[in-house]
């Protein structure tokens, strides 16, 4: 049976499939990325992780994967095939394409950007199915997002389109790691309603999660608390919207796991700040933690489709 290897890394784990033709997963393992080994090792647990998946699919089906397509955290050349940088990985330059295609038998490799990569699978087999634009804004650790146009994901003449975490909304607010103050990421990413769910109910364990909950029982600290991270939100997308005019906004990531307690002051909060603007709808994330994953296997699919017409 013809599949392709789908993998998607972490900065803590990584998950991967072997999909078939018409997108079944045939197979599905995870591990930990090792970080705390260092980049190079990092690199050489993608590519073990890679051969076994190969070996797997030779095994069970007969022949090993046609291609392969991988999805990687921080800035990407997907064009020269290049990881150009992650910070939470501590990786430079990596030629992950070359090197994957090398140990994989000469195999296309395909390599993606994370978010971008886990916002085509959203676009054509999630949430975002049958719109023809859409934008995609996972809120976790930090904030990205990814622009859907007919199917395909714009990647910007430089691979930075969608950075939308690092629009300014609050231009006296917190410093963020990119050099700027008053970042959306640094105000409502779930890292940033950890950090102030935890200073205001004094409690350092304390999680976005935590005051959602806190949130959902009437504690007015965690409604303020909850009310400056969606103002914050709905300021970023408007800008977004202003822009791209989409026609679904897809939120995911951990943030959006609490439901319509996000979503809807969230969607009251943009309405109320569009004027001329049309509303996109605003929906969640349909595919989870496997968005990534599987957007991994479409770019294999795709980058074979586009041999074959060339």
């Amino acid at each position: 049976m013809r599949h392709v290897i789908a993998l998607d890394v972490g900065g803590t784990g990584m998950k991967a499939a072997l999909v078939g033709e018409d997108g079944t997963l045939l197979h599905e393992a995870r591990r930990a990325t090792g970080r705390e080994r260092g980049a190079e090792a990092v690199v050489d647990g993608i590519l073990d992780f890679a051969a076994e998946l190969y070996a797997h699919g030779a095994e069970q089906f007969g022949a090993g994967a046609v291609a392969a397509g991988v999805a990687v955290p921080g800035i990407v050349d997907a064009d020269r095939g290049i990881a150009v940088y992650a910070a939470n990985l501590g990786w430079r330059d990596v030629p992950l394409r070359a090197l994957l295609g090398e140990r994989l038998g000469g195999i296309p490799v395909a390599l993606g950007h994370d978010v971008r990569t886990g916002g085509l699978a959203e676009g054509r087999i999630g949430a975002g199915r049958g719109a023809d634009r859409f934008l995609f804004v996972p809120l976790g650790t930090g904030i990205a997002g990814a622009i859907g146009i007919a199917g395909t994901i714009e990647a910007g003449a430089h691979g930075y389109a969608g950075e939308i975490g690092h629009v300014v909304v609050r231009p006296d607010g917190p410093a963020c790691g990119c050099g700027q103050r008053g970042c959306l990421e640094t105000l409502a990413s779930a890292s940033a309603v950890s950090r102030a769910w935890a200073q205001a109910s004094g409690d350092p364990d304390a999680d976005a999660a935590d005051c959602a909950k806190a949130v959902a029982s009437g504690d007015p600290a965690a409604l303020r608390v909850w009310r400056d991270a969606v103002d914050a939100l709905a300021a970023g997308l408007v800008t977004a919207l202003t822009l791209l005019d989409p026609r679904t906004l897809i939120i995911g990531g951990g943030l959006a796991e609490a439901g319509e307690t996000l979503f809807t002051p969230l969607r009251a909060a943009v309405e109320e700040r569009v004027t001329f603007q049309k509303l996109p709808h605003i929906v969640p994330a349909a595919l989870g933690d496997t968005a990534g994953c599987l957007g991994a296997g479409l770019l294999a699919w795709d980058l074979l489709s586009t041999e074959v017409t060339a």
